[in-house]
């Protein structure tokens, strides 16, 4: 271990941003890499110091920390900028996880590159790359949306455009509004399944699996279910074919589409022309996919 340590530590280079990714919850997921950037970086640039300051001190480093956070941002990307101008490291952090990523740090990481000094990655934990290793996903792609719009009309506008998404959804949420979320998406996707993954990494690492009402049943039974940090994980639609639908009701639906929602003119094209209400429902949504 310390043969690849004393390596990572003479790979670091002079006048370069360091963006560092730090662990989300266990402090033993903090790489070798990570520790020699922080170790040698002669300033650390922290979302806040006060947090960051306890991890530097977990590992025993001295490093001299700054505030950068989101309002200040811009104004402090010129200080980093003379820091590197006179050949100073500068490693970028965030309280947990990977910064830039729903937290501070793109503007930094732009601002220092069009100066004319690398930007190079250090990577590590991801909340996101955690939640979907462990929900038995088995398609290459995925969506990720970062945190759900906190106003309920706001989401439940997002959540109809993933009805019909053939791939996992992936966004973060925060203890005081998931009841109102899993509200919401029990509204949109009443039998889709979801993974709620909570405190992922940490003591009370949880992860409920099931319909939205199943979770939500498991969110009432007990509320400490509903603290710490969240990852949902929306499991891709399983759709029902319609190329068994009849080219007559196929017609209907499309007749009907135009002029009533999409519901409403699934349930009358099934009546009318016997196909199945969901096979209807989901051809209407891919229509409007391809608008």
């Amino acid at each position: 271990m310390q043969k690849h340590y004393q390596k990572a530590l003479e790979s670091i280079i002079p006048a370069a941003l360091y963006v560092v990714a730090t662990p989300i919850g266990n402090l033993s997921d903090i790489t070798l890499r990570a520790l020699a950037v922080l170790q040698r970086a002669d300033l650390v640039c922290a979302e806040d110091t006060r947090v960051s300051a306890q991890l530097l001190s977990a590992y025993g480093i001295t490093a001299k920390l700054v505030s950068v956070r989101e309002h200040n941002e811009q104004q402090m990307a010129d200080k980093i900028i003379a820091a590197l101008q006179s050949g100073q490291t500068v490693a970028q952090i965030s309280d947990a996880g990977t910064p830039a990523v729903c937290d501070p740090g793109a503007k930094l990481a732009a601002r220092v590159r069009e100066a004319g000094f690398k930007v190079v990655p250090v990577v590590g934990a991801s909340a996101v790359m955690a939640a979907l290793s462990v929900a038995g996903i088995t398609g290459p792609h995925f969506y990720f949306h970062g945190f759900l719009p906190p106003k309920s009309g706001e989401r439940q506008k997002l959540f109809e455009r993933f009805q019909a998404a053939d791939y996992p959804v992936i966004a973060f949420e925060t203890p005081h509004r998931i009841a109102a979320a899993l509200e919401d998406m029990a509204a949109c996707f009443p039998q889709r399944r979801i993974m709620l993954a909570r405190e992922i990494t940490k003591t009370f690492e949880t992860f409920l699996h099931g319909t939205v009402g199943d979770v939500q049943a498991a969110l009432r039974s007990d509320g400490n279910q509903m603290r710490g940090e969240m990852v949902l994980v929306l499991y891709p639609e399983q759709k029902e074919k319609t190329d068994s639908l009849p080219e007559e009701a196929q017609r209907v639906m499309k007749i009907l589409s135009v002029q009533l929602p999409t519901k409403q003119a699934a349930e009358l094209a099934a009546q009318i022309s016997g196909g199945n209400k969901k096979a209807l429902y989901d051809l209407a949504l891919t229509w409007k996919n391809k608008d």
